[in-house]
């Protein structure tokens, strides 16, 4: 037994990526679920306007962030800051009485926002409190837009990413070697099917929450489209990424979750961005998740413009051009018959001359 015992530690020694995982993962998700793994807000987004903003304004406590103060401004005015994502909470100060607006696609913001107005006694008399976009404050609405990025994400990186390495374990990445084939044709042949599996699944979960949870779609098909596209070349180029550094199946699974458990975590779709402390809240801003998160619940539920959204739409089209870049310079070196992989193995470079 002894024997076995220390064999399986040369092995494991030897695997450095899944030693890497079993010791920087365990402490990865600590940090993570320790500073992001909240669902307390302290800082909510407001917006006042009316004759009496300056006096409503200065009434406001902690968890409200005031961002903005205009007496001149209006109903119309404190729906614009919501609708375009300046404000989670605006409040609308007449002499007749006080109007709140709510961001209902922020739900855990909203739900603070009614605590903490409740605690004050911002409630009563004649204040009248609206939530938008979600009335009812329904956890699906919110979350089926979310899920229907996380699937694309789930197809786009761990079923693409095993692709490429299903090719190498096979021996057929050689025979792609002596192709007329270049890097972008293979990575097209490679990611056009899962692109249209993702595109399938999309659709369903998009029609599914519509049947069974009543979620509105409110905005434009083609921005949503646009956004999915954008989302899944970044996704997709993820995985055929992934695929290029991985040696077998088992790696390239181990590093796709890698990439999408950062995702689920700190790209808003569960815990608010607002509640993630600093020093974990930057991670969230190169994460694409968060960018079609933002997209789709804005989209669905908001009905919001495509000036609205040219923010993540812009921001999505650089990490795919980033991502699908790196991926064919990687590719490349994998389909070069002088290659670093090709030189170690002479079985390769018999097949490559032949």
């Amino acid at each position: 037994m002894w024997a076995m015992v220390t064999k399986e530690f040369r092995q494991l020694r030897r695997d450095r990526r899944t030693l890497a995982m079993m010791i920087v993962l365990p402490v990865l998700l600590l940090v993570v679920f320790g500073y992001a793994a909240s669902f307390n807000v302290h800082d909510i987004p407001t917006a006042v306007v009316g004759p009496g903003a300056s006096r409503a304004a200065a009434s406001l406590h902690s968890p409200f962030e005031v961002t903005r103060v205009d007496p001149g401004g209006d109903e119309a005015a404190a729906r614009s800051d919501i609708a375009h994502g300046r404000a989670v909470v605006a409040l609308v100060a007449r002499p007749d009485g006080l109007s709140v607006l709510m961001d209902g696609t922020q739900l855990f913001s909203a739900q603070a926002a009614q605590t903490a107005l409740a605690r004050s006694g911002r409630l009563g008399g004649s204040a009248h409190v609206t939530v938008l976009y979600n009335p009812g404050l329904k956890t699906s609405w919110i979350m089926v837009p979310g899920l229907a990025g996380l699937i694309l994400a789930f197809v786009g990186t761990v079923i693409t990413s095993l692709g490429v390495v299903r090719e190498r374990q096979a021996g057929t990445l050689e025979q792609l070697a002596v192709m007329p084939l270049r890097p972008w044709d293979v990575i097209g042949g490679k990611i056009v099917p899962y692109f249209l599996v993702a595109a399938v699944d999309l659709t369903a979960i998009v029609v599914i929450g519509r049947l069974l949870f009543g979620v509105p779609f409110a905005g434009n098909v083609a921005i949503f489209a646009l956004g999915a596209v954008l989302f899944l070349l970044v996704t997709l180029g993820m995985g055929v990424l992934i695929s290029t550094v991985s040696q077998n199946q088992g790696q390239a699974i181990q590093l796709a979750l890698m990439t999408l458990l950062p995702q689920i975590l700190l790209s808003g779709l569960i815990f608010p961005l607002s509640s993630m402390a600093a020093g974990v809240r930057w991670i969230s801003y190169v994460l694409p998740l968060t960018y079609f998160v933002r997209l789709s619940r804005a989209v669905m539920l908001k009905g919001t413009p495509i000036t609205g959204l040219w923010q993540p739409l812009v921001l999505l089209a650089l990490l795919g051009v980033a991502v699908l870049g790196l991926a064919v310079l990687r590719f490349r070196r994998d389909l070069a018959p002088g290659g670093d992989e090709s030189d170690d193995d002479p079985a390769v470079r018999e097949s490559v001359i032949a």
